[in-house]
Order: structure tokens, then sequence, then C-alpha cells
């Protein structure tokens, strides 16, 4: 897998802080931005994380280009439906000696792994054989899997990335997903400290699981530390 975080809005935290302000202010935007100190913005962003106001948390946004990545991953990427997404086309883009992603259960199976990469070369050898028929590359990628590797630009916002890192970094995510989404935390991590201080699952956000029965048994952990 490979991510980097190629656009954000400059300045995001005081972008977000400043739309707050706005709010209960006389004066304008940019005399705001000017005027609001270091610590004004950092103790803004605490308020309003803690009364759960987030609407001002969607002026600023985060672009990711993502590659090597399956599209087990991406049919799972577009659901998170308050974002712009940009994939590779498998319909102009030709997939002779494509790529695949080998999930680590099968990596560990040498029997499996055999398996795995047998039937790889034969969807291969058989996506060649219908382009070279004749058939529209457009119609012979209905035989490919989806290991198929594939390569993604996303932009969320910063409250839809919150909810995303509620979801998808959480043990209970499949695991190719929840790599991704620990990955881009550690990138916004890097450029906006205090807007993502909390995110993450909920067990760590918010002190609650939302997984039931079905609960990793985290919270627990987290709770007997404290």
């Amino acid at each position: 897998m490979k991510l980097k975080l190629i656009k954000y809005t400059p300045d995001p935290e005081r972008a977000v802080a400043m739309s707050a302000r706005l709010c209960y202010s006389a004066i304008g935007a940019e005399e705001l931005e000017k005027n609001m100190t270091d610590a004004q913005v950092g103790n803004l962003l605490e308020k309003l994380r803690s009364m759960g106001h987030l609407s001002t948390f969607e002026h600023v946004s985060f672009t990711f280009a993502i590659e090597g990545v399956s599209r087990v991953l991406t049919h799972q990427l577009v659901r998170h439906r308050i974002a712009s997404y940009s994939q590779q086309s498998q319909r102009y883009v030709a997939e002779h000696g494509f790529e695949y992603i080998v999930p680590p259960s099968v990596a560990a199976n040498a029997e499996a792994g055999a398996k795995y990469q047998e039937l790889m070369n034969k969807i291969q050898q058989t996506y060649d054989e219908l382009v070279a028929l004749g058939v529209h590359q457009e119609d012979a990628r209905y035989v490919l899997g989806n290991a198929t590797e594939t390569k993604i630009v996303v932009t969320m916002n910063a409250r839809s990335l919150l909810h995303f890192f509620e979801k998808r970094c959480c043990q209970r995510a499949q695991w190719e997903i929840r790599n991704l989404a620990n990955a881009m935390l550690d990138e916004v991590k890097a450029v906006a400290p205090r807007l993502f201080a909390q995110a993450g699952p909920t067990c760590i956000s918010g002190g609650y699981c939302t997984e039931g029965a079905m609960t990793c048994g985290r919270l627990a952990g987290i709770k007997a530390q404290k």
C-alpha cells in the first residue's frame, strides 16, 4: 500500500476555529483569523469537539493519493458518501499483467498461496485471451477479481474523516481498510494534530464500543489502564 496526503486546506485548525468564532462575532472572517492566538485556536477546537459541534470541521478538506490496494478495499471505501473519489478505470486502463493483493491469511499458508496464485494466473490468461479475441477491455474486465490492485484519489472533509476513523480504525474493521485508515490518520495528525487529537475508534474517541457482542475487548483494556 502506498499513501500520500497530497493536498489539504492551508492552516486547517485556524480555519475551523475562525469559522466557529464567526458565528458569534460582529467582525469579519479575515479580521478574526488575524486576531486569534494559537492558544485560542486550540481551546476552541477542544470545546467544539467536546460539545459535538462539528459542522465547522466541514470547512477543511484533505486529499489522499492511494495506490497498491484492492477493489475489496475501494468497494468499502466508497460507502463513505460525503467524499470525492477518482479511481483508476478498468474500462480505459488495460489490465494486462495486472497486480493483485494477497491477504495475510493466504500468504501465511503455502497451500492456500499456491491455489491463490494459480487462480490469479488463470484470470490473467483469460483476460488476455478475451482481449485477443476482440473483446473490448471494458467487457474483458468482468473476469477480474476483487483482489485486482487499484489506485484512487480521495478527498474528505475533517468531519467525514472523523467518522471514517471511528468506523475503519476499529479492530473489527476488515484488515486492509483498517490499515489504510490508520495510515490516513497518521498523515492528518502530522498536519492538524489538534483537529484529530481524539480521532479513532469509539473506544478511544468516546469511551464506548458500538460492536455489542462482537466487541474485540479493547475497551475493557483501556478502562483497566485508567
